[in-house]
């Protein structure tokens, strides 16, 4: 099997994983006669884990696995769930390639460092929400600003256990791209009901959020 990644680009994640300080597990969902990401899922995810004494894996049958499918609500594949001391909530669903394999080694950096990179005004503000909020973040591996929406969204699940963040990689799942009316990335969802395109600041992005778990709030 060709390696996915170059040896200098092995040797540059090997330095960076060299800094946890806590092991992370990664979750992985594929089934038995897999989908080609899932397959290519699959090979990213066990050269990664080599790189690091701090990284494990798991793979699960998305068929046959359904304790461990409902404990981590997993509803599609290729999926990844980054787990630390406890679950994060934190999910990748389709192959994170291109940029997105940015996003997977901070959320890899953020778990593995108990630190979700968040200022004060922002946790103040999270704490307030105490209900479950549920983002899906569309992104394409070839969209240069998706890693930021993606990794925002990450920062948010980790600092708030009522808030899961997905990273959805639009052209694996088109049905949800028509259900959501993705014409552009990144494009974030939040519980359904609320959407906004472009890889905004962090103010603006939570704003986005609280003020649409206010809107449901108001409406219940």
């Amino acid at each position: 099997m060709m390696a996915l990644l170059n040896e200098e680009d092995a040797n540059a994640v090997r330095d960076r994983l060299a800094r946890l300080t806590h092991p992370v597990k990664l979750v992985f969902f594929t089934q038995e006669t897999e989908c080609l990401s899932c397959r290519e899922t699959r090979d990213l995810l066990h050269e990664l884990t080599n790189l690091s004494e701090q990284l494990d894996l798991d793979v699960y049958d998305f068929v046959h696995d359904a304790d461990a499918v409902e404990k981590y609500a997993i509803d599609k594949i290729p999926a990844i769930a980054v787990v630390g001391d406890t679950d994060t909530n934190i999910r990748f669903f389709g192959v994170p390639a291109g940029y997105e394999f940015i996003s997977l080694l901070q959320a890899i950096e953020m778990v593995g460092n108990h630190q979700n990179g968040l200022s004060d005004d922002t946790l103040a503000r999270l704490a307030g929400i105490t209900s479950p909020v549920h983002l899906q973040v569309f992104v394409t591996p070839t969209c240069p600003y998706c890693p930021s929406a993606v990794v925002t969204a990450h920062r948010l699940a980790l600092a708030n256990s009522h808030i899961r963040a997905d990273m959805v990689e639009a052209a694996e799942f088109p049905h949800l791209v028509q259900r959501y009316h993705v014409q552009g990335v990144p494009r974030v969802v939040i519980n359904d009901n609320r959407h906004f395109e472009g890889a905004l600041p962090e103010q603006l992005f939570v704003e986005q959020v609280v003020d649409a778990v206010r809107t449901t709030a108001s409406h219940t």
